[in-house]
């Protein structure tokens, strides 16, 4: 029998899965992913990309990639609609256009890419940068130890079985996990409330479309509740269907046990309000509308990520991106543990910061799919609606790994409108400038840590260079390292020109100086340790 050791084994190769190959491969870790099935995805889900998810692919040198992909499939800068039907009344904007208002938050847009546009993409960089890919390749058991982990994976095609040891496992299984059930993890929340259908169809929808630019179209009307998304061309899409009505009249969220190609077809032209067009029934998937986080998100060394973590239903496009970015908050901790940079109580990290994001995100797209699709849920004991950049770009991790000062230690948030650059927080976006080229304060941020200092910093800057630490150093402002040229740096990481602000290798603010200190190099050797858990 074939034996593989490896230092992290990722147990699927889906959205996050790929992800988190990408980013382990940046940052120099030898994987291998086991994925079942034979390819990428070849449905075109999680098509939203939050502005977060596309900075981190900024990260690893794949915005461009990501983007190119994208505008190959839809239409950019498309609205958020709810109707009674395609053709019929409009019943309220939730978008105009899902960057207005959101562009100068970040270095990268909010965009639209399906999984088969955005998979093969993260495949081929995984690939190149070393990352091992095994598909029709299926797990059949997890073996947890103290020192490790061991897994005997079978690949589909042959029923070759191989063994594989690995310091750390990487859930990323999906929704019905076999490695969370087999942990024994339960789940936590609102459960699932509807056997719905996705129905890939082709139909002309062009002419119902009008000319908007719709990028979803939720439809609620008396015989259905789901939404649309529309190929490039306006000639295909799918129709999510969550809700309906059954043969005797009545309301029904069991659609998927009984769903024919008749009632597909029937569907699609009640959403879009176009009886007579002819439609053709492609597929038709059936899955679980759901809310709900596990209890843990790690079991010795076995971590979960992505749907295996967290389900929530699709309005808000939440899901995805936030496996992806589960995905970046663990990479880099792995990274640093494996090759001695941190310790090993560092990775308890991953679900104190994660665990509470996801909880609240499911909570948010919970809320999101009662009031939009299905009020008959019940509307007491929701979570007020949160603004979706706050969602995305105004999450605050609370752990051993941040130290917090004394600005609202207990916030949970914070408008990314108004940065204060608190510990805990994602590093604000900043436009810098460095000779003639522009950049993000996100650009500078790397495989390591960063120092941004103002520009009377450079107490901070001898300070580094004295300790040998493996940390970056930029000092922003008039006779440093990147220009200013907008005067916004030191408001929006509160500090003044001689403080300093500690970035995480994952782009979060992990503590700060206001300004100079006594001991420059002493403050920032005890704020390297607390970090890396040293």
């Amino acid at each position: 029998m074939r034996h593989v050791e490896t230092p992290v084994l990722i147990v699927g190769g889906s959205l996050v899965g790929l992800s988190m190959s990408v980013f382990l491969a940046h940052h120099g870790v030898q994987h291998l992913v086991v994925e079942r099935h034979p390819g990428t995805a070849i449905h075109p889900r999680a098509a939203f990309l939050m502005q977060r998810t596309v900075e981190l692919f900024r990260g690893v040198g794949l915005q461009e990639e990501v983007i190119a992909a994208a505008e190959r499939e839809f239409e950019q800068n498309g609205a958020i609609v709810a109707v009674e039907s395609l053709s019929g009344r409009e019943l309220q904007w939730f978008f105009e256009n899902i960057n207005e208002g959101v562009e100068h938050l970040s270095p990268s847009p909010r965009i639209f890419v399906t999984q088969i546009g955005l998979e093969p993409v993260l495949r081929a960089r995984a690939a190149a940068l070393g990352g091992q890919l095994r598909y029709s390749c299926e797990l059949v058991s997890l073996q947890v130890e103290e020192d490790g982990v061991t897994a005997l994976v079978r690949d589909r095609g042959t029923g070759e079985e191989s063994t594989v040891r690995a310091a750390y496992a990487v859930a990323a299984d999906g929704v019905r996990s076999a490695v969370r059930q087999q942990l024994g993890i339960q789940m936590a929340g609102h459960g699932s409330f509807s056997d719905s259908i996705t129905i890939y169809f082709r139909g002309d929808v062009r002419p119902l479309l009008r000319g908007r630019n719709l990028s979803v179209v939720y439809v609620v009307n008396p015989r259905l509740q789901g939404f649309f998304r529309f190929s490039f061309d306006g000639r295909s899409g799918f129709l999510v269907v969550n809700s309906a009505l059954d043969g005797d009249g009545n309301r029904t969220t069991a659609i998927g046990a009984t769903a024919t190609e008749a009632d597909c077809v029937r569907y699609v032209r009640d959403a879009l309000g176009a009886p007579d067009l002819p439609v053709e029934i492609e597929d038709v998937q059936r899955w679980n509308a759901a809310a709900e986080w596990a209890g843990r998100f790690r079991a010795g060394r076995v971590f979960l990520a992505g749907d295996s973590a967290h389900v929530m239903p699709p309005t808000g496009g939440y899901g995805g991106n936030t496996g992806v970015h589960d995905a970046h908050n663990l990479a880099w901790k792995l990274a640093h543990v494996l090759d001695g940079r941190a310790g090993a109580d560092l990775l308890d990290t991953y679900q104190a910061e994660r665990l509470p994001v996801a909880r609240m995100t499911v909570e948010q797209a919970y809320t999101r799919y009662v009031t939009r699709l299905d009020p008959g849920l019940g509307t007491d004991g929701l979570e007020p609606v949160i603004d979706d950049a706050l969602i995305d770009l105004g999450y605050r991790y609370r752990s051993r790994s941040i130290v917090d000062d004394d600005v609202d230690v207990d916030a949970e948030w914070e408008d990314p409108r108004a940065p204060t650059g608190r510990p805990g927080v994602r590093a604000p976006h900043v436009t810098l400038r460095r000779g003639d080229t522009e950049l993000s304060t996100l650009d500078v941020i790397g495989c390591d840590a960063v120092l941004f200092t103002g520009p009377d910093g450079t107490a901070w800057v001898r300070a580094v260079q004295r300790l040998g630490a493996p940390l970056a150093v930029c000092r922003v402002g008039a006779g440093g390292d990147v220009d200013d040229p907008r005067g916004e740096f030191a408001k929006a990481y509160g500090i003044g020109p001689s403080g300093a602000s500690l970035v995480r290798p994952d782009g979060v603010v992990a503590w700060r100086a206001r300004e100079a200190v006594d001991d420059a190099g002493e403050a920032v050797g005890a704020a390297l340790a607390r970090v890396f858990c040293r």
